[in-house]
C-alpha cells in the first residue's frame, strides 16, 4: 500500500494546521484574566482661571483645562476593561455629575467625546468657591462606592474669607480619592473672553475682586483703614492685589485634602495621572474576559510562513 504523495509532504500538514487554527478564530474564543479594576469619578474645575496657559503640549502653550482633558483621554486608554469612569464639573459653589460611571471599553467613545467637549462656557456662574464645591462633591458621592478625582488649581474667586470657611469634617473619610493640583508655581495672566467666547486679552487688576466683601472681615479691625463695623467692615480703601493673575495654590489644596481625608497629587505631565489613580487603595480585584482569537490567528500565520521555508 502506498501513501498519497501529498500526505508525505510536510507542507500539506502545515496548511492543514493553519486551516484548523484559523477556523478556531471564527468561534471567538475567550479567556478570563484577573485584573485590578477601578470605579472613578472625574470632577473638573471649569472656572476661568483654568484657562490660564501654563502647560505645554507639542511645545505649544495650552490651558490648564486643555491639559487636564488630554491627560484624562490618555488615561482612558490605560485603564483595564471592566473599570468604570464617570464625569462631572465644578464651578461656583457646586459640582454636578454629567454621567454615572460606565465601562471604559464599551463606553469609550462616549466618555472620550464628553471629556473632549468640556469647556469653561459650561459654567453656570463666575464665582469659584472650591472648598464649597468640594464639600458638595463629597456629599454627592458619600454613599456611593466610587473614587473621586477632583481637578483644580485651587484659586478661589473672590478670595476666601477664613471666617466663613466650609466645615468638611462631616464628610471626612466618607469618600476615597484624590485632589489633583493643576497649574504652575509662577503667576500667569488669565485670558479674558467675551460673551461669544472670543478672546479679549487678559484680565486686569480692575476686572476682579482682590478680597472678599462678604460678611465680617477676618482681619483685625485695628489694622483696617476706615473700618466701620456696620458700613465698612472691610475698610474704606480699595483693595489691590494680584488676583487677576493665577498660579497653583498647592498649600490650599493640600489643606483641603487633609480636611476631607483625600490624597493630594500634582499634575506635572500627562503621565503623572497614572501614579495618582492606579493605586492599590483605589483598586478592586475583578475578572475580565479577554478575546484570545489573536493567538490562533498568529499560530495560523506561523504555519503559513513555515510552508515557504525550506
Amino acid at each position: 500500500m502506498t501513501i498519497a504523495p501529498n500526505l508525505r509532504n510536510y507542507r500539506f500538514w502545515l496548511l492543514t494546521a493553519a486551516l484548523l487554527s484559523l477556523s478556531v478564530v471564527f468561534f471567538h474564543p475567550q479567556t478570563s484574566a484577573q485584573v485590578s479594576l477601578y470605579r472613578l469619578v472625574f470632577v473638573v474645575d471649569i472656572t476661568r482661571s483654568m484657562n490660564t496657559e501654563d502647560y505645554q503640549l507639542d511645545k505649544q502653550p495650552v490651558s490648564r483645562l486643555q491639559f487636564v482633558k488630554q491627560a484624562l483621554r490618555q488615561e482612558l486608554l490605560k485603564l483595564p476593561c471592566g473599570s468604570q469612569v464617570g464625569l462631572g464639573v465644578f464651578t461656583e459653589r457646586h459640582s454636578t455629575l454629567l454621567f454615572e460611571p460606565i465601562d471604559v471599553c464599551s463606553g469609550f467613545a462616549e466618555i472620550d467625546a464628553a471629556i473632549a467637549a468640556l469647556d469653561w462656557r459650561m459654567a453656570w456662574a463666575a464665582d469659584s468657591r472650591i472648598a464649597s464645591g468640594l464639600l458638595s462633591t463629597l456629599e454627592m458621592l458619600k454613599d456611593k462606592d466610587q473614587t473621586l478625582v477632583f481637578f483644580s488649581d485651587g484659586q478661589e474667586a473672590p478670595p476666601p474669607n477664613r471666617r466663613y470657611k466650609p466645615d468638611l469634617s462631616p464628610v471626612k473619610d466618607k469618600v476615597k480619592g484624590v485632589i489633583v493640583g493643576v497649574g504652575g508655581d509662577q503667576l500667569a495672566p488669565i485670558p479674558k473672553f467675551d460673551a461669544k467666547g472670543q478672546r479679549q486679552g487678559f484680565y486686569k487688576p480692575e476686572d476682579v475682586p482682590h478680597r472678599s466683601s462678604f460678611g465680617e472681615s477676618d482681619l483685625n479691625p485695628e489694622k483696617i483703614q476706615g473700618y466701620n463695623a456696620r458700613n465698612a467692615p472691610f475698610g474704606s480703601e480699595a483693595a489691590t492685589g494680584d488676583e487677576h493673575m493665577s498660579r497653583l495654590h498647592e498649600s490650599y489644596l493640600r489643606q483641603l485634602a487633609a480636611e476631607s481625608g483625600l490624597q493630594y497629587r500634582r499634575l506635572s505631565d500627562t503621565d503623572s495621572l497614572d501614579q495618582a489613580l492606579q493605586q492599590a487603595e483605589f483598586a478592586k480585584p475583578g475578572t475580565h474576559t479577554v478575546d484570545s482569537s489573536w493567538r490562533y490567528a498568529g499560530l495560523a500565520l506561523l504555519f503559513l510562513v513555515m510552508v515557504y521555508l525550506k
